[in-house]
């Protein structure tokens, strides 16, 4: 493993098995053996992994609560031509997981960073749900702080791709019913313990998965995949919208944006999804 040009470590972005220790790439084994430090979320339960493929390389933490002090003493580590992998407990460092920090400021630094691609949890459960892959939007984990959940749901409610979360067990049904709150009824896909020896996908609905997770209690780690909004559902929602106002005040209001009064009765009528006699009918009742 050679030093770069400017004589700086590299910090290596290793993903590790999700679950399944099979899963490891020849080359991420090829690079925890070959850099001179490994940073690992939990040192206790990446050395299980380090043994199973006979990694003698010396470890040092790296987690949420040290990654301030750390990731200094990391990056100081890799000016100085330390090669050093990063891990997390499991799946793709920064995915969810510590080092999106640590990035940044190698990036600023301008010290290489170079990624060796695995195991992603919600790239698995997308593509083993059956629901549309070609679009997606990954959020991970929701705040549990209740005001900002809610406005990063609210945020997501009229998004047309899937969207993915994760979710601990326990609070599982909560973030369900929160999702629903705010989407309404929906498809879904309950993903969990992804590549172990439990592993199950479910396809259901919201409806469904809370009354199942109240009844069972959940157990693993899960990925949320839920159908976004489709187009006739979106277009029902943009009618609803101008329903709250009337034709008047929805005409006068092109108006006001420079639209003279046929083309905007013909928008109006577009908006609500009704025919353009309608609109002018109602118009000339109404407007003063």
């Amino acid at each position: 493993m050679e030093i770069t040009e400017n004589n700086f470590g590299t910090l290596f972005l290793v993903a590790t098995p999700i679950g399944n220790l099979e899963d490891m790439t020849i080359r991420a084994i090829r690079t925890l053996k070959e850099v001179n430090l490994i940073a690992a979320e939990d040192t206790r339960n990446s050395r299980k992994l380090l043994n199973a493929y006979e990694i003698k390389t010396p470890m040092i933490s790296y987690h949420e609560h040290n990654k301030w002090e750390r990731g200094s003493q990391l990056v100081d580590k890799l000016e100085n031509g330390v090669n050093i992998a990063l891990i997390s407990d499991a799946g793709t460092p920064g995915i969810s997981d510590p080092g999106e920090e640590l990035v940044r400021e190698c990036k600023e630094r301008g010290i290489e960073v170079v990624p060796i691609p695995g195991a992603t949890a919600f790239v698995s459960a997308l593509t083993a749900c059956g629901l549309s892959a070609g679009q997606f939007t990954f959020v991970g984990f929701l705040s549990r702080l209740k005001k900002d959940r809610e406005k990063a749901l609210e945020s997501l409610k009229d998004e047309s791709n899937t969207i993915l979360f994760y979710e601990a067990p326990h609070r599982l049904q909560k973030t369900l019913t929160d999702i629903k709150n705010v989407f309404g009824e929906r498809e879904i896909a309950l993903c969990k313990e992804l590549t172990k020896k439990h592993e199950k996908t479910q396809r259901t609905t919201l409806s469904e998965a809370i009354i199942q997770t109240g009844k069972e209690p959940p157990r693993g780690e899960y990925v949320i995949v839920v159908e976004g909004k489709s187009e006739a559902q979106l277009k029902q929602s943009e009618q609803s919208k101008w329903e709250e106002i009337s034709v008047t005040e929805h005409v006068e209001l092109y108006i006001k944006q420079g639209m003279d009064k046929k083309t905007a009765m013909k928008q109006a009528a577009k908006d609500r999804g009704v025919g353009k006699r309608d609109i002018y009918s109602q118009y000339l009742q109404t407007s003063p």
